[in-house]
C-alpha cells in the first residue's frame, strides 16, 4: 500500500531532499511550512510532486489535521531550543493527535547517545526532546549520521584547503570520523520512514576516514601532500572550548556559534559509530570519501 509521509522542515536543505528521496519510493508527501516560508522553495516543493500546506506551526490541532493521513511523520526542523525542543514537541503533539504510529525527529547528528550531557549545547537540546518522546506512545526512531560531509569543504580545522593542512586532536591521526553526504542522509531517511520495522537508533556513515586517511587521498586526487599536524591534546582543546563559551555569551542565541563549532569538532575526535546500519537497505549507493573529496579537490 502506498504510504503517505509528512515532512516538516521541507524547505530546508536536508528536507527537501528527504521528499525527494520519498517521493522517488512512491510515496505520498505533504509538507507543513510557515506562512513566513520562502515562496520560493515552496514552489519547488510542489513542482516535485509535494502537497504542501501552509499552516500555523504553534496550533498544535492544525497540525493534527494535516497528519490525520500520515503513516510517519518526519522533522528535519533546524535551529536552538525554540525550534528543537519547543516546535517539534507541537510537531509531535499534533502526530500523536491525529494517531500517525511513527515519528523521525531531527537528530541527524553524532550518536548522542554515547556521549556526557554537556559537551555539545545542540546535541543536549536533541537529548531533551528525545526524553520527551520516550514518555509518549509513539514509535520513534532516530538517525544519527555522524557530521554531514559538507564541513569538508569549508576550510575546517579538519581540513583546511587554503592553508593545505590536516589537523587532529590528541593521537587521533588513526581515529576515523563519521561523515554522510545529506543526499545520502536523505536516501536512508526515507527508506526509515517507509520501514515500519526501523529501531529506535539508526547509526550511519557514508565513509568513515582518519586524518591519515585524508592525507593519502588528498595526496591521490591533488599530488599535494597536506601538512598533518596535532592541533592540541583533546584535554587542552576542552578547556579552550569552555573558555571560549565563557567569554562569548551572546553566542548562547546562535546556532553555529564559535564554541559550538569547536564542540562539534570535539564530539567528533572522541565519539565514533560502531554499529553501522549502512546495510540495512538495498538501492543506496553510499558515497565513498575519494568520491566525495573529488566533488571539490582537483
Amino acid at each position: 500500500m502506498k504510504k503517505t509521509i509528512l515532512v516538516a522542515g521541507a524547505t530546508g536543505n536536508l528536507g527537501h531532499r528527504i521528499c525527494r528521496e520519498l517521493l522517488q519510493r512512491g510515496a505520498t508527501v505533504k509538507a507543513i511550512v510557515r506562512e513566513s516560508s520562502d515562496t520560493d522553495k515552496i514552489e519547488i516543493l510542489e513542482k516535485l510532486g509535494v502537497e504542501v500546506r501552509i499552516i500555523d506551526l504553534n496550533d498544535v490541532n492544525a497540525i493534527a489535521a494535516e497528519c490525520a493521513d500520515a503513516d510517519c511523520v518526519i522533522s528535519a526542523v533546524a535551529g536552538l531550543g525554540d525550534v528543537i525542543i519547543d516546535l517539534q514537541k507541537k510537531i509531535l503533539d499534533g502526530a500523536i493527535k491525529a494517531g500517525v504510529p511513527r515519528f523521525i525527529p531531527s537528530d541527524f547528528c553524532t550518536d548522542y547517545n554515547l556521549l556526557p550531557e554537556g559537551e555539545n549545547r545542540n546535541f543536549d537540546l536533541r537529548r531533551t526532546f528525545k526524553k520527551y518522546i520516550d514518555q509518549s506512545s509513539i514509535q520513534a526512531t532516530s538517525i544519527f549520521n555522524g557530521c554531514f560531509a559538507d564541513i569538508l569543504k569549508y576550510n575546517t580545522p579538519i581540513l583546511n584547503l587554503k592553508e593545505k593542512s590536516i589537523g587532529y586532536w590528541g593521537d587521533k591521526a588513526d581515529w576515523k570520523l563519521d561523515f554522510t553526504t545529506m543526499d545520502d542522509t536523505a536516501a536512508f531517511t526515507a527508506e526509515v520512514a517507509l520501514d515500519d520495522s526501523a529501531p529506535i537508533n539508526l547509526q550511519v556513515a557514508s565513509f568513515q576516514i582518519s586524518p591519515n586517511m585524508i592525507f593519502d587521498d588528498v595526496k591521490e586526487i591533488t599530488g599535494q601532500e597536506f601538512n598533518l599536524r596535532q592541533l592540541a591534546t583533546l584535554e587542552n582543546f576542552a578547556e579552550y572550548i569552555r573558555k571560549q563559551r565563557a567569554a562569548d555569551p551572546t553566542g548562547e542565541t546562535e546556532l553555529y556559534a564559535k564554541f559550538q563549532q569547536g564542540q562539534y569538532m570535539y564530539s567528533m575526535f572522541t565519539t565514533q559509530h560502531n554499529d553501522l546500519a549502512t546495510d540495512r537497505y538495498n538501492g543506496i549507493l553510499w558515497t565513498s570519501s575519494i568520491d566525495y573529496l573529488k566533488t571539490f579537490l582537483k
